[in-house]
C-alpha cells in the first residue's frame, strides 16, 4: 500500500514538474514553442499568455494590464493559422468591449468597430488598407445610433466630402478635402438647418468670395482671395 502511494505521489510530482518545464520553451532553432506566459516585472501578475508553434503565434492570446496591482484582461487576439493576421478585441478594465477588428502584425486592416463607453452602441466604424492606413468611409454615431459624422479617406488622409450632423439629423457642416487639406466648396449651418456661411477653401485657406447669412438671408459677402488667415478646422 505504501509502495503504491509512493508511486502515485512520484507520478504527480513528475507531471507537475513537466508541466512547469513545458512553459516558455524554445525549439531546436531557438524559436518559441508551446505555451508561453510572461509576467509584469517583479510580480506574479500575467502580462500575456498564449501558444507558439515554432515561433508563430497560434490560437488565442490574452493580454493584460495592471489595475491596482492585479492583472486585468485588456485584449484578446485569435491568430490565423496561415499568416500573421489576427481577430482582435480591446477591453476596458471592467471587461467592456472597446473596439474590435483585424490586425496584420502591428497594422490595423479591414473594418474596425468602436463602441461608446457607457453602452454597447457603436460609436464609429472605419476601414484600413493593407498598409494600416485609413481607407474609404468613416462613420461616427451618436449613442442612439443616428449618424454624427461622415468622412472619406484615401491612404490615411482625408479626401472627398465630410459631413457633420446634429442629433436631429440636420447638416451642420459640409467640407471638401483633398490630401488632408480643405479644398473646395464648404458650407456651415445652424442647429435649425439654415445656412450661415458658404465659400471655397484652397489648401486649407478661405479663397474667393464667401457668403454669410442670417435667418437664411444673405447679409454679407467677403472676398478672401488675398487673405492668409488660417480657417478654424472643427
Amino acid at each position: 500500500m505504501k509502495y503504491y502511494l509512493f508511486i502515485y505521489i512520484l507520478t504527480i510530482f513528475v507531471v507537475n514538474s513537466y508541466s512547469q518545464e513545458a512553459i516558455n520553451q524554445l525549439d531546436s532553432a531557438g524559436k518559441r514553442h508551446g505555451v508561453w506566459k510572461k509576467y509584469f516585472d517583479k510580480t506574479k501578475q500575467l502580462r500575456y499568455q498564449g501558444q507558439f508553434d515554432h515561433g508563430k503565434e497560434i490560437d488565442t492570446f490574452n493580454f493584460y494590464r495592471l489595475n491596482k496591482g492585479v492583472s486585468v484582461l485588456s485584449a484578446t487576439k485569435v491568430f490565423n493559422d496561415n499568416n500573421d493576421k489576427a481577430q482582435v478585441k480591446f477591453l476596458s478594465s471592467t471587461g467592456k468591449l472597446i473596439s474590435e477588428g483585424e490586425m496584420d502584425g502591428k497594422n490595423y486592416i479591414g473594418k474596425w468597430t468602436y463602441y461608446h463607453n457607457k453602452n454597447n452602441a457603436i460609436m464609429s466604424t472605419e476601414f484600413y488598407n493593407d498598409n494600416g492606413k485609413l481607407e474609404g468611409e468613416k462613420l461616427v454615431f451618436y449613442p442612439d445610433g443616428t449618424t454624427a459624422e461622415q468622412a472619406n479617406y484615401k491612404d490615411g488622409k482625408l479626401n472627398g466630402k465630410s459631413i457633420w450632423y446634429s442629433k436631429e439629423g440636420k447638416i451642420l457642416k459640409e467640407f471638401m478635402y483633398e490630401n488632408d487639406e480643405l479644398n473646395g466648396i464648404s458650407k456651415y449651418y445652424n442647429v435649425d438647418g439654415n445656412i450661415e456661411a458658404e465659400g471655397t477653401y484652397r489648401k486649407d485657406l478661405k479663397h474667393g468670395y464667401w457668403k454669410y447669412y442670417e435667418n437664411g438671408k444673405l447679409v454679407k459677402t467677403t472676398d478672401h482671395t488675398k487673405r492668409s488667415k488660417n480657417p478654424i478646422k472643427q
